[in-house]
């Protein structure tokens, strides 16, 4: 009864029912469509006139062939997004009606979600000049993310095929890496969000996302990032002794518990590391909610992750030099379980004894060794002592092929693993050897003299000549106290042998080069972004 006596909607609006303007443009009579179109394109389109209009669309998704994909894209652009629930819903019906009956149009509609991915883009006039920016007041802008992931959800339901025609869109709508950290954070955040209901797509997504944070992290080399700290916190200290007194009472409202997380202290002075430092951030808190399940670790979740990751590291991270930050995303997920850090150790361990992977790789897998052990406290000293054990047998062993044949000479490019190894060993020595030597001190002494150091120092090949000479002398100091070997004979006379490298800088004052003919880095040196 209630239907019958309610009044029909009224809608304002030209020309017949949808399909009669679509049967007509097909025979070459525009002026309704014209019309159309350019209702759907005005800017104060209410939602009730949205709704009716999606309604009939969804009726008539088969005449919407590939020939009328100028409407079809007027259509994806309409403002669906900021618009009441009604519209918001019937829009996500439109798009699973859209896609399933004409999958031509898959393409643009996954670009029109995914271009939503960051903050609506505002332009501000600053001086006559345009700034462009992304718009953070958007107190919408987690419902509108939401909304974003259901209509890709909705069009992956309908669409089985939606992920490979997703990834390449994903790929070419990333951010460049000088856009605002806003706009960066929003983008990774939301294409990890994808990874959890497109589970195909993970391996390629962390790829994505770790090689641009890559690119982040060798553009702000470690020291860049130290003297810009350093040089603010000197700006910050002189406008302190200037303003002094001035803030105090802001401070103590501080102190009251409203911690300001934009304040300087808490932000990277050098604008790409602070960039790289909410990104990681974001890679991190993804790591832990996709390994835990009700704060607890789960064993399979927290596995099949690290295969992933393991990948991206292998492809990505190994081959890159000098990297800084990014590693640690597997310094983090091995830190949940010994077991994950064992097998870590394990892959490093095949990688660098392996003569079939490119000398430098395997020298990258002796520096992530050492680094790994040498730093990370959640290894106990039964695993070093594994370590130390497997490597240093190797040394013995490949001193045992080499000490006699032709090529028993000190040659970075003939036996770079094996400095590499070397080096390793010395470095996690010198972080580790309290530990090696605590609780029963004849016993932690014995197993270090059956690791035979002499007998690497001392061979043909001449490691000490080749590691890195901080390296060298801690070694040797502590060797020395520890009467296991005595080193600083051989460094005396490789420092003889030893020409120093000379290049001629400006002006011609000679300028010694530091040397480091391993090209070896230490990946897991401290950690600098503040977050």
């Amino acid at each position: 009864d209630e239907f019958i006596s309610s009044p029909p909607r009224k809608t304002v609006r030209f020309g017949g029912t949808l399909t009669d303007i679509l049967l007509k443009y097909e025979k070459g009579e525009t002026t309704d469509f014209e019309l159309l179109k350019h209702q759907l394109s005005d800017p104060d389109i209410k939602d009730a006139q949205i709704i009716n209009w999606l309604h009939e669309f969804r009726a008539s998704v088969v005449y919407l062939t590939k020939e009328l994909d100028q409407l079809v894209s007027i259509l994806l652009r309409l403002p669906w997004l900021k618009r009441s629930r009604e519209v918001v819903e019937e829009y996500l019906g439109f798009l699973g009606n859209l896609v399933s009956a004409q999958t031509v149009h898959l393409r643009p509609c996954l670009r029109m979600i995914v271009s939503q991915f960051v903050p609506p883009r505002i332009t501000i006039r600053e001086d006559d000049v345009d700034i462009s920016d992304s718009d953070d007041d958007d107190e919408n802008l987690s419902e509108n993310f939401n909304t974003c992931h259901r209509a890709l959800q909705t069009v992956a339901r309908y669409v089985p095929s939606t992920p490979q025609f997703l990834m390449p869109i994903l790929v070419e709508n990333f951010p460049f890496i000088n856009k605002s950290e806003r706009t960066l954070e929003c983008y990774v955040h939301n294409l990890l969000r994808v990874t959890v209901y497109l589970p195909t797509l993970r391996l390629q997504i962390l790829e994505l996302i770790i090689e641009k944070l890559l690119k982040l992290d060798v553009s702000a080399p470690q020291q860049d990032i130290e003297d810009a700290e350093e040089a603010a916190n000197n700006s910050d200290s002189e406008e302190k002794s200037t303003e002094e007194g001035l803030f105090d009472m802001e401070e103590d409202e501080e102190r009251k518990g409203n911690k300001v997380v934009s304040s300087s202290s808490e932000r990277m002075a050098h604008p790409l590391a602070e960039r790289l430092d909410v990104l990681m951030t974001i890679l991190f808190s993804y790591i832990k909610d996709v390994c835990h399940v009700d704060g607890k670790l789960d064993i399979n979740r927290t596995k099949d992750l690290y295969r992933d990751l393991v990948s991206v590291f292998d492809k990505l991270i190994l081959p890159t030099h000098a990297s800084c930050h990014v590693q640690y995303f597997m310094f983090y997920i091995c830190s949940f379980k010994l077991g994950l850090a064992e097998a870590f150790l394990d892959h490093l361990w095949k990688k660098l004894h392996d003569p079939n992977n490119p000398s430098v790789i395997r020298q990258t897998a002796g520096s992530y060794i050492g680094s790994f052990l040498a730093r990370a406290k959640f290894i106990p000293v039964v695993t070093v002592k594994a370590c130390l054990d497997l490597l240093v047998n190797w040394l013995h062993k490949y001193i045992d092929n080499q000490d006699t044949g032709a090529n028993a000479y000190c040659d970075v490019a003939l036996h770079g693993p094996f400095y590499s190894t070397c080096q390793a060993v010395f470095y996690t020595l010198i972080f580790r050897h309290k530990q090696l030597l605590d609780g029963n001190l004849r016993k932690g002494l014995s197993y270090l003299q059956s690791l035979n150091f002499e007998r690497v120092v001392m061979c043909q090949l001449n490691p000490l000549k080749i590691c890195i000479p901080s390296v060298v002398n801690l070694f040797a100091a502590i060797t020395r106290k520890y009467q296991l070997v005595f080193c600083y004979t051989i460094i005396e006379r490789n420092n003889r042998q030893f020409i120093p490298v000379v290049r001629s800088g400006t002006g011609g004052d000679l300028v010694q080069t530091c040397t480091n003919p391993l090209d070896s880095f230490f990946p897991f040196d401290p950690y600098l972004l503040k977050r």
